[in-house]
């Protein structure tokens, strides 16, 4: 729903206070390795934007109106929401340091989670009372996972003054407070601050009220899943912090108290076992909707609000889209898959990224690559993260939204948005390598789907230690689990560990399983996320320009016809553009190749791009005119292309001296 505009980032990382000690600054920001080529190019790449999303392009420096809680460290830098977004709002704070920030760059973090909070009249601190009161306690796990990943003490007591006072505040809101007859709080969806959010009741057909969700009154006094688990959340960490604290023992048990009481109410009033999931929503005359939302499952994984069988039940019932667990679902019916909602049968990254670590969390391996295969196809796909794609396409979408009888407009989805690197960043560390942080250290419970191959995780800075992890095999259960050569029991780093280790773990009871459907074991595919006919990988006769790894600002579009597959590609526009496409060939494949380019140049003369292979500039090569319309297409052919090895890259860049300014549809080799 927010609009926002960019800001001026800082020069380097040091300026922005990435670094939090002298050791890490010269270390450097981790790397991951993947053994198995496919994976690096797909998993890999999507690993190192992200990284440069959150590190780089979204870290600015400190600004002294974010400082109103009086905690901030002018030499260190804030994260914004994103490149479209420039502040630090309340829950894309809270959810970018849960994600990533808190490990990655403490300093950072904490910085950033000062930075959205302020004080009251009277000096006490507290979230930020901004017009999003439903989604201020989220910030209290955020705060409460800072600790544990830190063991920063100083920080915990201001974060607990923070948690109570916010808590209180909200406990006796008049809008976005307690509904006593049902035990629950009311408010608007975790996520959804657009009333697309929402089926009609609490909407209506046409979204005459508004288009934000706060001003329907059904919203306001409603009750909704998300919302309910992030207090529950909440409560629970407060008790943790006030515990760790030495606060008094009732202090601690009337926060267990609350939090128990909470998820009571949530599995009396949200479970349905008829759908064998939990509903989306509760409104005030006791109306319930058998909805599916995505944050709500996730999160009722993630807090432990459902019990072991409901937890299977979920994961067995809930519903996901071609791109992945979307928002809200299914369709409302003023929506549909040719114009989905804003945030109603869509694909948020960030919904993505609770949804995998929830699959990961529940030991389902199969569910959990498929979900994070697909977020790093979105992001080499579109030249980055950003806000909202087409559940059913893939290609960049801001959705929809109504306004009244005559008025429907369609949003632009946002690009470098900060919580979908981040929930990338966090598939990776809490799925894959299975990082749970506690207050005696670092646990880790792996989850290496077959297929991937090993991987390394290098240069991981946790409190005072630097780590490289390696996790070999496949599986989710762990072997053997070694620090610098020698049995670790319980398979933890300990807190108090300093200076530089290995860990080195290995995996048995990788789920046998097929999960493109190529028909080519995933332990035996060599690319085992994206189905194919030459080793389980896509033969290059015909691969669609969608699927490349595309950079610079190159990404999907629809919007003009005649285009094959899901989508076109358009931001070939600037020096740097450029689209990659891997070739994988089959023993005893010719050592040269015939590309050939389908495009679109409506540009008044014959365009100019730079054709590579595996980083190695070949030559220039021609695009002529093909019309005056950006719907008609053509083809050119560059004749003896040098390839070799299993898997060449072929690029097509906007170089210097290229006029670029094409769209592509499809490359074909042979």
């Amino acid at each position: 729903m927010r609009k926002r505009v960019r800001s001026a980032l800082f020069a380097t990382v040091v300026a922005c206070g990435l670094i939090a000690t002298p050791a890490a600054a010269a270390a450097g920001p981790p790397g991951i390795e993947f053994a198995n080529p496919a994976s690096q190019a797909l998993f890999g790449t999507a690993y190192q934007e992200a990284l440069d999303n959150l590190l780089r392009t979204n870290t600015i420096g400190y600004d002294s109106k974010y400082d109103k809680s009086g905690l901030l460290d002018p030499a260190t830098g804030i994260v914004r929401a994103g490149g479209g977004y420039n502040q630090p709002w309340t829950r894309d704070a809270s959810i970018n340091s849960w994600n990533a920030t808190s490990l990655l760059s403490p300093g950072l973090a904490r910085n950033t989670l000062w930075a959205v909070v302020d004080k009251d009249a009277g000096g006490a601190l507290r979230v930020q009372q901004d017009d999003q009161q439903w989604d201020q306690v989220v910030w209290a796990t955020a705060a409460w996972h800072h600790y544990l990943v830190t063991g920063d003490t100083a920080f915990l007591g201001d974060a607990y003054r923070t948690t109570a006072n916010t808590l209180n505040i909200r406990e006796h809101a008049t809008t976005a407070g307690f509904n006593a007859k049902y035990g629950l709080f009311t408010g608007a969806s975790f996520f959804n601050d657009g009333i697309a959010g929402y089926p009609a009741p609490p909407a209506d057909a046409t979204e005459s009220v508004s288009t934000g969700s706060m001003p329907w009154p059904g919203v306001a006094s409603g009750m909704f899943l998300s919302t309910n688990e992030v207090y529950y959340a909440a409560y629970v960490n407060a008790a943790n912090m006030a515990e760790k604290l030495g606060r008094p023992g009732a202090e601690v048990a009337g926060y267990r108290s609350k939090a128990n009481a909470l998820k009571a109410a949530i599995n009396d009033h949200f479970w349905n076992a008829k759908t064998g999931l939990y509903d989306y929503q509760l409104l005030a005359d006791g109306t319930r909707g058998a909805y599916q939302e995505g944050t709500g499952l996730a999160f009722a994984l993630l807090f432990g609000v459902a019990n072991p069988a409901q937890a299977r039940s979920i994961v067995a019932h809930a519903r996901e889209m071609t791109w992945g667990m979307p928002d809200t679902f299914p369709n409302w019916a003023r929506y549909s898959d040719a114009q989905p909602g804003r945030h109603n049968a869509i694909v948020w990254p960030l919904v993505q990224g609770l949804w995998a670590k929830a699959l990961a969390g529940q030991g389902n391996q199969s569910a959990f690559a498929s979900e994070v295969a697909r977020l790093a196809k979105l992001a080499g796909g579109n030249s980055g993260y950003w806000e909202i794609y087409n559940g059913t396409t893939g290609v960049v979408d801001g959705g929809y939204q109504r306004l009244g009888d005559t008025v429907k407009f369609h949003w632009g989805s946002e690009p470098d948005q900060t919580w979908s690197a981040t929930a990338f960043l966090d598939m990776i560390h809490t799925g894959l390598f299975g990082l749970t942080f506690t207050d005696r250290g670092l646990v880790f419970t792996p989850d290496l789907p077959a297929g991937w191959g090993d991987v390394t995780l290098r240069n991981l800075h946790y409190r005072d230690s630097t780590l490289t992890i390696a996790l070999r095999g496949a599986g989710t259960r762990v072997g053997s689990f070694t620090i610098d050569g020698r049995p670790a029991p319980g398979n933890v780093v300990p807190a108090t560990l300093t200076g530089d280790h290995t860990v080195a773990v290995t995996l048995t009871g990788a789920a046998a399983g097929d999960r493109d459907g190529d028909g080519v074991s995933d332990a035996a595919d060599r690319c085992a996320d994206t189905a194919g006919t030459v080793g389980g990988c896509p033969a290059p006769s015909h691969l669609e320009a969608e699927d490349a790894l595309n950079t610079g600002g190159v990404k999907t579009n629809v919007n003009h016809s005649g285009y094959s597959g899901r989508a076109f590609l358009d931001g070939l526009w600037a020096q740097g553009a450029a689209s990659s496409f891997t070739l994988h060939r089959a023993s005893g494949d010719p050592a040269t190749t015939a590309l050939t380019v389908r495009y679109a140049n409506a540009n008044s003369d014959t365009r100019t791009m730079t054709l590579s292979v595996d980083e190695q500039r070949l030559r220039q090569v021609s695009f002529p005119k093909v019309s005056d319309s950006w719907d008609a297409w053509g083809t050119v052919t560059f004749a003896d292309v040098p390839v070799s090895g299993r898997d060449p890259v072929v690029t097509l860049s906007y170089a210097a001296g290229d006029t670029g300014s094409i769209n592509l549809d499809w490359l074909a080799a042979g």
